[in-house]
């Protein structure tokens, strides 16, 4: 099967031409635009991620997404991820299994634990069962997607099911991945469920996941399932040339990362640890098209991956250039990665 390509997006709330922060509002009506951009540029996925912070505009991303289904036709939608942990499964299908309706088929599941842990308080999740609340809520997941309308289930962290039925019932069945940080522990516990591996690759080298390619796919077979995908996410922007997307994104970038940084003791972002990111062996897919192609290809060689997601909003970076950007990766990249990879 051919390479996909999607895109990512955490609702990162911008910044306009003369440099004011937009409302999450204005954010939000944003990125409906730039998803109908990369459905009319033939890309194949778009992701939403749910955040609980000032940083991001998103705390509810099927809303966002059910938006993005009325004014898209082909693009499959899904999230980036759903924080399962601190939602409740039922709710999570019932959202999913609507979004799938009036995108006619073309929701996809996407769940993790998430990178941050506001949410945990605010819908009253204690951390102490940061492992016991992801564990039993993927296992509820997974058994009403297997078995409505005949859903058992009993654990510690929610109330029982006995016999029941869950609404509304989908046409076909939803794809369903699980974003994975990079542990052996998550890898195993995917392929354990049977669903597709979403890598979260925000950090060094793409070459040193390999193991947890060949340690998801060979699970899987233990499991007793038939192979199952991989997807790679990792943040990239793209400029017509390389000093036009690194200084487009630079400045956003730094300035999130030392506002995270800041809650966790991180050193400030500097130019240095940015053009190392950006290199060979860095995570981030940022430059001219063909530096971002021939990265994605290389990552495409290394991983044998089914899709690559490219997490295109980078802090505050403007709406136009993410607009430009996602032109550039559709119109160009695309082409030249599958060119590069003799597709």
């Amino acid at each position: 099967m051919a390479l996909q390509f999607g895109l990512d997006t955490f609702g990162d709330v911008t910044r306009d031409k003369n440099g004011e922060m937009l409302s999450d509002a204005q954010t939000i009506r944003n990125i409906v635009e730039q998803a109908t951009l990369a459905d009319e540029l033939g890309i194949d996925f778009f992701g939403v991620g749910e955040h609980h912070r000032s940083e991001f505009a998103v705390s509810a991303p099927e809303m966002v997404l059910a938006g993005i289904a009325t004014a898209t036709k082909n693009i499959q939608l899904g999230t980036a991820v759903n924080v399962l942990s601190s939602d409740d499964p039922v709710r999570v299908y019932e959202r999913f299994a609507t979004l799938d309706a009036l995108s006619n088929g073309r929701a996809e599941i996407v769940v993790g634990r998430g990178s941050f842990i506001e949410s945990f308080p605010l819908f009253g999740f204690s951390l102490n069962d940061y492992d016991a609340l992801f564990e039993e809520k993927l296992e509820l997941l997974t058994t009403i997607l297997n078995d409505n309308p005949n859903i058992s289930w009993s654990g510690r962290t929610r109330a029982p099911l006995d016999n029941v039925e869950v609404y509304p019932k989908t046409e076909s069945k939803m794809p369903v991945w699980v974003g994975v940080g990079g542990s052996p522990e998550s890898v195993v516990r995917t392929a354990r469920h049977g669903h597709g591996l979403a890598l979260a690759i925000i950090g060094g080298s793409a070459d040193r996941f390999r193991p947890f390619v060949d340690l998801f796919h060979k699970s899987v077979q233990t499991f007793g399932f038939s192979p199952q995908p991989v997807a790679v996410h990792s943040p990239g922007h793209i400029g017509e040339t390389d000093e036009q997307a690194w200084n487009e994104v630079y400045e956003g970038t730094k300035e999130l990362s030392d506002r995270i940084g800041a809650e966790r003791g991180w050193p400030p972002y500097s130019r240095a640890r940015f053009q190392q990111d950006v290199g060979p062996d860095g995570a981030q897919y940022t430059g001219s098209v063909e530096r971002v192609a021939q990265k994605i290809a290389a990552t495409a060689r290394a991983l044998e991956m089914d899709r690559f997601d490219l997490k295109f909003a980078n802090g505050t970076t403007s709406h136009e250039s993410l607009m430009s950007s996602i032109q550039l990766y559709g119109t160009q990249v695309i082409p030249r990665v599958r060119e590069l990879l003799g597709e």
